[in-house]
Order: C-alpha cells, then structure tokens, then sequence
C-alpha cells in the first residue's frame, strides 16, 4: 500500500529547505508545463495580508489588467494572508522560484543584506505622504530598487499602506504608557530599538501569528495601520488604538529575476505598466481604506480610540530621536544624508 500524500503546504514548507528543483515542483503551476504551452505565463503572486488592505486591492487590480490585457494569456495568481508563504520565508521562496512576486515591507529587506531599507522605519521620519513619496518617487527610491539585483532580485515600484498606529490594553499617550510591555514587531533593527527606547520589549513575530498572540498574552500590544488592524480582527483583542502616527509602513513589489528575464519584451512591459497602475490605484486607496476601517472601528465599540495632543507627539518623537543616531552606522551615513537632502527640497 501507498503512502499517503502529503499536504500541498507542507511540501511547500519542505521544498524551501531543499534544493532549487524541490521548490520548482511543489504543487503550484509547473514551470515545465508552462514553457511547454510557449505563449502561456503563469505569475505566481504572494502576500500576507488581508485582500481588503491596500495591498489586497492593488494585487487584485494587478491581476485583473493583466489577465484582461493579455487575453488572459498571461495569468495572475495571486495568494492572499499567507496562504503559501509568511513573513519568515516568503523572501527565500522568492530567491528560490517557488513564487515569482512578492510585496514584502520595505523592513524585510534589512534581514537579507538591505539595512539601507530601513531608512523606512525610522520613528516621525515623514511628516506626511508627501514627504514619503520624494524619496520613493524619486531618484533614492530607484537607487535602492537597483540594489535589490544582487540577491537575484527585481525591484519593480513602491506602494504605501500608510502610518502607523499604536495597540494595547491601555493608552498609548506618553513613554511611560510603554514601560513593561511585550510589542509585537516586524523584524527591523529600527522598530526594536524604536521599542526599547520607549522602554517597551520587543517581540519579533511574523504578521500572521499576531492577533493569536494578542489573544493569548504572549504580546501585549503592536503597531499597524488602521487598516491591518481592523482587517485581522485586532480590535477583537485590543482595548485601545492610540493614533500616534509614528511610523511609516510601505512595501516594494519584487520579482524572480530569472522569472522576470525569462519574460519577453512586450510581455514586462505589459506586466510593469499594468502594474504601475495598479500601484497607483494602491496608493490612492489607502488614505480611504485606513479612514473606511477607523470608522468600521468607531461602529464597532470594541476599543476605545485615542488622539493625542501635539505635545504628546513631541514627547513620544523626542523620546525615540536617539533611535535615528543608534541605527545610522547600520544603515549607513551616506543612505541618511541621502535622505535627509531629499526631505529638504520639499
């Protein structure tokens, strides 16, 4: 008798710890197969949060005018709320060819030999969007892109999911507020020195184990935008949303550079322009999403809301100001005077 199959996902999960081929033969579309067909392309699209999120969206509208555009000769498929991979391994099955574009946060990038991308996580580094779209609108932004080359990566364009706020079952007002508490982070340098400066402990774990534990008491609080928040049922195991707007979250769509050369001509340049406007339609959605789910939040009465006064502001940004000095020697003085030049000409 057989054994019996294994579970698509846990293939998956194996394939990332073998070789190449193991990856390239999990039960996603054959790249075999694919050639086989000539015309036919298949683009595997990976990410880990809600379909309701800008993100969400934008990959949605990504794959509605590709498919649409093409004839459908070229298909989207795209994964939502990791449903193949998460934050700890999405990164490598994208430099393995076991997915072929990602939107990871721009603070992924650090772990993988790109601390310049932290310049991102710099604590009241923005004043607004504006401020965020002069460096990734601009020549800095397409500089750091270019980087990406050397882990066998392609960097295609940004997109905002806009500031971040702050969770517990207390106000967040003042950095006394912080004292003792367990925050959930991303893996950033930057965000866990931001934490520590506040006198928080931070607690690296992947965005899909985060509600779960908020729930169970192994964090007691984190940081997201309103939209993540509300999309993951947060509020569900959050009493209190302060909005402290300290922090920027945006993401950068990469691809597979094998996949992307494998591509021909017209066939990139169909796939970059659809999504250029997907990505536009991204960001213009996602003042609109974050203010949809604060008031989804105000109906709900689940957690009480907090708006901080512009001293509070100044407390909390002067309390994580020595974050800025502590991280320039990783990631880089030239990166930060890059910065701070380009923030000038606004």
């Amino acid at each position: 008798m057989s054994a019996p199959a294994l579970p698509a996902s846990l293939r998956r999960r194996q394939c990332l710890h073998g070789a190449l081929a193991c990856a390239m033969a999990a039960s996603l579309p054959n790249r075999s197969a694919q050639a086989a067909t000539d015309k036919a392309v298949t683009l595997r699209f990976s990410h880990v949060v809600a379909q309701e999120t800008p993100k969400g969206l934008a990959a949605q509208r990504f794959k509605a005018l590709v498919e649409q555009r093409s004839g459908g000769r070229i298909r989207v498929l795209v994964y939502p709320d990791g449903q193949l991979y998460g934050d700890h391994d999405e990164m490598q099955a994208l430099q393995l060819g076991a997915v072929d574009m990602l939107a990871p946060s721009l603070s992924k990038f650090g772990r993988i030999g790109f601390p310049e991308f932290e310049l991102f996580d710099l604590p009241f580094l923005f004043g607004n969007v504006a401020d965020v779209r002069r460096i990734t609108q601009g020549p800095l932004g397409q500089r750091l892109l270019q980087r990406l080359s050397r882990q066998g990566l392609t960097g295609l364009g940004y997109f905002d999911n806009g500031f971040k706020q702050m969770s517990a079952n207390r106000p967040l007002l003042t950095p006394p507020d912080f004292v003792g508490l367990r925050m959930r982070v991303q893996a950033s340098r930057v965000i866990a020195a931001q934490m520590r400066a506040l006198g928080a402990q931070p607690v690296t774990l992947a965005f899909s184990e985060t509600r779960r534990a908020l729930e169970s008491g192994v964090v007691d609080g984190t940081e997201n935008p309103i939209s993540n928040f509300w999309t993951q049922g947060m509020h569900e195991v959050q009493s209190d949303l302060s909005l402290t707007e300290h922090g920027y979250l945006g993401y950068a769509v990469v691809v597979n550079q094998r996949f992307w050369q494998s591509l021909s001509a017209a066939d990139s340049a169909l796939v970059g322009q659809a999504l250029r406007e997907a990505l536009a339609y991204g960001n213009d959605i996602a003042d609109a999403q974050n203010d949809k789910a604060l008031a989804a939040l105000r109906q709900a009465g689940t957690t009480r809301i907090h708006t901080l006064s512009e001293a509070q502001r100044a407390r909390l940004r002067q309390t994580v100001e020595p974050v800025h000095k502590a991280l320039a020697s990783r990631i880089g003085l030239s990166w930060m005077d890059a910065m701070r030049d380009a923030l000038k000409q606004g």
